[in-house]
């Protein structure tokens, strides 16, 4: 699916840059992929890479086809991006924020089409009751939804997700990460989500990509095989408890932190 060849990158800075990325190198599955791992370790800056909104050095592959050599149009029509946004002020309905989703797609009139996509999608998010709604009433956990909802009626191959539980209730954390994963399934799409519920990840993600402080790749593979005791305290410095469930899948039980406070 992506592979990421030799990604090096640094922020600009007034007293010089911050490197994030040295030669970065990993590869994602297809299916739904979960990049995990401590503040700073570049987890942001990786989807923004992927992307194409930032300026690096390296080469990141869809397939055998490159996406750092394509234009911004072919780009957006492959995949969509969620980034991690707070917008308050809309005069638009929650309908007509979800159909700006479709704007690559759209022609001079909105067909019953782009309706049906539209509304399946907020129906599957289970807030169909709220598309006449001004967006601005909203709670900030129901526009992290719309957003969401945004993203996904565009149809796109690959979707890239940063941190999109941030602000859900519990149960909207788990019907998300299900309406993910039966994307993944029934639509042949393929997913990157950055989380930092280690849990979530461990339960919903085929395939996880574990970064550490430095911006490098520490482990990559199913979750039972990355997320580990020995992970946790290695890149989180956590000791921390990891019991399996009957299906096998880690569940995480932290204790303390490594650092005396």
């Amino acid at each position: 699916m992506i592979t990421v060849n030799n990604l090096s990158f640094s922020y600009k800075k007034n007293k010089g840059a911050h490197k994030v990325f040295d030669g970065l190198n990993l590869a994602f599955a297809k299916g739904f992929n979960a990049i995990l791992g401590p503040n700073g370790a570049g987890k942001s800056t990786l989807l923004k890479s992927i992307f194409g909104l930032l300026h690096y050095d390296g080469n990141i592959l869809y397939g055998h086809e490159s996406i750092t050599a394509m234009d911004t149009e072919d780009r957006i029509k492959l995949m969509s991006y969620l980034p991690q946004m707070d917008v308050d002020i809309s005069t638009l309905t929650v309908l007509e924020m979800v159909i700006l989703g479709r704007l690559p797609e759209l022609g001079y009139k909105i067909s019953d089409e782009d309706l049906n996509i539209v509304m399946d999608t907020l129906e599957s998010l289970n807030i169909a009751a709220l598309a006449t709604r001004n967006f601005s009433e909203l709670s900030g956990g129901q526009k992290k939804l719309v957003f969401i909802a945004q993203t996904l009626v565009r149809k796109p191959k690959l979707i890239l997700l940063d941190e999109p539980v941030n602000s859900l209730d519990l149960q909207k954390q788990l019907e998300l990460c299900q309406l993910l994963q039966k994307i993944v399934d029934k639509q042949n799409v393929d997913i990157i989500v950055v989380l930092h519920d280690i849990n979530l990840a461990a339960r919903y993600a085929g395939h996880i990509v574990v970064m550490d402080e430095n911006g490098s790749l520490y482990s990559t593979g199913k979750p039972g095989e990355v997320i580990t005791a020995r992970m946790l305290k290695e890149v989180y410095g956590v000791i921390a408890n990891v019991i399996y469930d009957e299906k096998g899948t880690p569940m995480v039980s932290p204790v303390c932190s490594v650092r005396k406070v």
